[in-house]
């Protein structure tokens, strides 16, 4: 199989290949690494390279022999380095599957190398000491997002059709906007967290994929969603397959646009042209569509989101030293990584009891904010795609935790659904006019993860970007 007929199919269309016997898993394998060769070089997509079987036991099962990356972050998949970024965590190889690891292995999957992340998945863009920067290839100047951005520029330039991904902060998302990529944050509770980390605890964080189109995201929560023995917030499986529920359009929808939160940042001007043209669409399509502004303070958000991932953070960074037999502390963190640990370790119980009545407070707000409306439509990101280095976490003052609101003013719209639980969907409806995507999010109330994907199915079939290709493109840009 060439690169170019490769580069061509989702993992769907890849899967039906092999089960048809049209290609084999080998081949598909073979191409992932010839892709890996022609583009991964000015990308840094890919951290390691992983020499899996070449068939698959699971010919019948959803991937069968598609090729597939792991993100070197959380991912569970047994006997595979998982060194989060960081230096503190070199060398460190998962020791069994996660319960999410077991069900994609089981979907046929083959996982061909591991991409890079931020360091413990702390910000926005992906560049951290132990394995350099990635680079976007829309434009190799600039950066693909974090933290998940070592995945999405890996799908963006067709080295596989979807990869590993996880979001508590915006991870999955901001990428997915970045790079011109599908991306799901599922509601909470939907994708199992365990069986080592529990769901209230890491009730910001949920893991899902990027991709390049709508089926393989629905496809994909197919595979992966459903409540596992011992889940602290279980969701129930839906009646009906997501890649089948997608096959139907919605029913006409209520749909709020925001365009900015209360007394958030400005958001740039192409960022809130990528909404207001989504909401355009939407209405030709028959939904309804009003100007609303939901009321929920940004600064707020912001303040619970750090807090509840700062108490995430400790627990890992400390588990990861007990592992690793390493100390935490500048020569095995970032700095940016250390000042949080500092400041997660003089947090109280009684702290995180009230950050978690405030994360109740605010769901609470905006459950009632979604029984007015089907979809909450916002920008994907605040800003179109950062120059690589602007927010590396060795470029700012080691006690600076000022960082965050900085950097947070890039991705203004991906905290709320991190709270709430709210299952958020970017699409990639939107390029400047010099090239850049930066796409527009759609919010659902929790549980309602159908809505959100029949949505972005009509949405892509209104406005398809499948033969939209970045420079830097496995099989020529």
């Amino acid at each position: 199989m060439n690169l170019s007929d490769y580069a061509s199919y989702d993992a769907v269309g890849l899967a039906d290949l092999v089960r048809r016997k049209s290609v084999s898993a080998a081949e598909l394998v073979d191409a992932a690494n010839s892709a890996m060769d022609a583009v991964n070089a000015p990308l840094n997509a890919v951290i390691s390279r992983l020499d899996p079987p070449r068939e698959t036991d699971a010919a019948d099962a959803p991937f069968a022999g598609v090729p597939f990356l792991l993100k070197d972050l959380g991912h569970g998949w047994a006997g595979v380095p998982c060194e989060m970024g960081s230096r503190l965590a070199e060398g460190f190889v998962q020791p069994h599957d996660s319960t999410l690891a077991a069900r994609l292995r089981a979907s046929g999957l083959i996982p061909v190398g591991r991409t890079n992340t931020s360091e413990f998945g702390i910000n926005g863009t992906t560049e951290p000491l132990l394995n350099g920067a990635t680079n976007n290839p829309w434009d190799t100047a600039r950066s693909p997002g974090g933290s998940s951005g070592g995945a999405a520029a890996a799908v963006a330039a067709g080295i596989v059709p979807f990869a590993h991904a996880s979001d508590g902060g915006g991870s999955i998302r901001v990428p997915a906007a970045w790079c011109g990529l599908v991306g799901l944050k599922p509601s909470r509770g939907r994708n199992p967290l365990g069986p080592e980390a529990g769901d209230a605890a890491h009730s910001i964080v949920a893991h899902h994929v990027v991709s390049r189109s709508v089926r393989d995201t629905a496809a994909a929560l197919d595979v992966t969603s459903g409540p596992a023995g011992g889940d602290f917030i279980p969701l129930a499986s839906p009646r009906h397959s997501y890649l089948e529920a997608i096959q139907t359009p919605p029913d006409s929808l209520r749909i709020a646009l925001c365009t900015r939160f209360l007394d958030a940042p400005e958001p740039e001007g192409p960022c809130v042209e990528a909404a207001v043209a989504a909401a355009r669409l939407c209405e030709g399509l028959g939904h309804e569509v009003t100007e609303v502004t939901p009321d929920i303070s940004y600064s707020e958000m912001v303040a619970l989101s750090f807090d509840l991932y700062t108490a995430t953070l400790v627990n890992r960074i400390e588990q990861m030293a007990r592992r690793t037999g390493r100390t935490p502390g500048s020569a095995t963190l970032e700095p940016q990584t250390l000042a949080t640990l500092k400041k997660g370790r003089v947090m109280t119980a009684l702290d995180l009891v009230d950050r978690f009545n405030r994360q109740t407070a605010m769901s609470h707000a905006m459950s009632l904010f979604m029984n007015d409306y089907d979809v909450l439509l916002t920008p994907g990101v605040s800003r179109v795609p950062c120059m690589t280095g602007e927010f590396a976490l060795s470029e700012f003052e080691k006690d600076d935790l000022g960082y965050w609101d900085r950097e947070m003013a890039c991705y203004s719209f991906s905290g709320l659904a991190n709270i709430t639980g709210q299952p958020a969907l970017v699409l990639p409806l939107y390029w400047t006019v010099s090239g850049l995507p930066v796409g527009a999010q759609f919010m659902c109330a929790i549980g309602e993860d159908a809505t959100a994907l029949k949505l972005a199915r009509q949405l892509e079939e209104a406005k398809p970007w499948a033969d939209k290709h970045p420079p830097v493109y496995a099989s020529g840009g």
